[in-house]
């Protein structure tokens, strides 16, 4: 197919819905920080466009790669990112009692967000040759099951739980997909909700408080219970219109933390009220939808699983981000899509949005 062929059928409406996302995302935190005195705080916006910029540059390369490529090198490619992952436990730069991070250059970068994107591939390369849909038995589960426990324990470790949850919804997804018998199917979801209470013995003192202030923020107010208290304060504050643009008191005044990262759902529900809030999710169903579409309607079943690791990961981190900042999950720190502060998870996401264009892009191609 020429490229002129491929370039008209681009689809311009999903782009634009993503595009439209991410400007959202630099006015939610220019407002955020909006009066603050550190000019660190008040240039993060400018910061998040020049990541914008380059996030289109990672999609433009997205879109130019052919999956079949990815398909051949997706172990590889895993196997690259589990190096990289043990690098950062080895070696990594610290911060705020975290080692996710590694320098390349006046770059930081966090591994785990590229991580997702190669087990990804790395579960669509497996899924996509061997047994059909609905043949997978527990021993064919096996390999797959290891390769995501991997990834997932390397991040768990750094410590970064809420990423580790990801990685194993997103091979949860997998299964679901791969139309494994229905017996099999619920005495594995069950074996995973009885398994799940073992955990707390797992987890670190303040993820333990994390949870129990999910259920009762007023056992430490000032601490672990603060986040949600302030964030669903101003959630709350917000009304149906909002308070306007840089009007927020819970952002202006300092009350909400983490509020250009974590927190920026809560910023900008405070300040666009119902309607914004509204706006926004209707933004990221129409991206899921389409995505899903897109996967659905593949050329092979390398690309369906691909798009659909994709789709399911954006889905997840828009649920687990929001329901956290309205008290419904724990906190995590878990970024909210396209929308939050930070350079790893916005590049990576457009990057992996990019694959998913090209998929819709090529679909039609033998």
């Amino acid at each position: 197919m020429s490229d002129q062929k491929l370039a008209s059928k681009f689809d311009w409406v999903l782009f634009i819905s993503i595009l439209t996302v991410s400007i959202i995302g630099v006015i939610a935190i220019n407002s955020a920080n909006h009066g603050r005195t550190e000019s660190f705080f008040r240039d993060l916006y400018i910061k998040q466009i020049y990541w914008i910029l380059l996030g289109l540059g990672a999609m433009l390369i997205a879109l130019a790669i052919d999956c079949r490529q990815l398909n051949q090198h997706a172990y590889a490619i895993y196997g690259i990112t589990v190096l990289a992952l043990i690098y950062v436990l080895a070696a990594g730069e610290i911060a705020s009692g975290a080692k996710r991070w590694i320098h390349i250059g006046s770059f930081s970068i966090q591994i785990s967000e590229l991580a997702k994107i190669s087990l990804i591939l790395a579960l669509a390369k497996y899924f996509e040759s061997g047994k059909f849909q609905g043949q997978y038995s527990f021993r064919d589960l096996l390999t797959p099951a290891l390769l995501t426990s991997v990834i997932a324990i390397l991040i768990a470790v750094q410590p970064d739980l809420g990423t580790a949850i990801m990685v194993f919804l997103i091979f949860l997804v997998f299964i679901t997909a791969i139309e494994i018998d229905g017996i099999f199917l619920t005495k594995l979801f069950g074996t995973s909700v009885f398994l799940i209470p073992s955990l707390w013995f797992f987890l670190r003192d303040y993820q333990k408080l994390r949870v129990m202030t999910l259920f009762n923020p007023e056992i430490d107010p000032l601490g672990a219970g603060y986040h949600s208290i302030q964030s669903k304060i101003a959630i709350g504050s917000g009304g149906f219109g909002g308070k306007g643009l840089f009007m927020g008191t819970q952002s202006r005044l300092n009350f909400l933390p983490e509020k250009h990262t974590d927190f920026i759902f809560s910023v900008l529900a405070e300040e666009t009220g119902f309607v914004g809030v509204i706006l926004l999710l209707s933004l990221y169903l129409f991206i899921i939808l389409k995505g899903l579409s897109i996967s659905f309607h593949a050329r092979d079943r390398f690309n369906l699983f691909l798009g659909l690791g994709i789709v399911s990961s954006i889905y997840f981190y828009v649920l687990f981000n929001i329901g956290m900042t309205i008290g419904l999950f724990p906190i995590t720190g878990l970024p909210l899509p396209l929308v939050s502060y930070g350079g790893s998870s916005l590049v990576t996401n457009f990057f992996a949005l990019g694959l998913l264009l090209n998929i819709g892009m090529k679909r039609t191609m033998l």
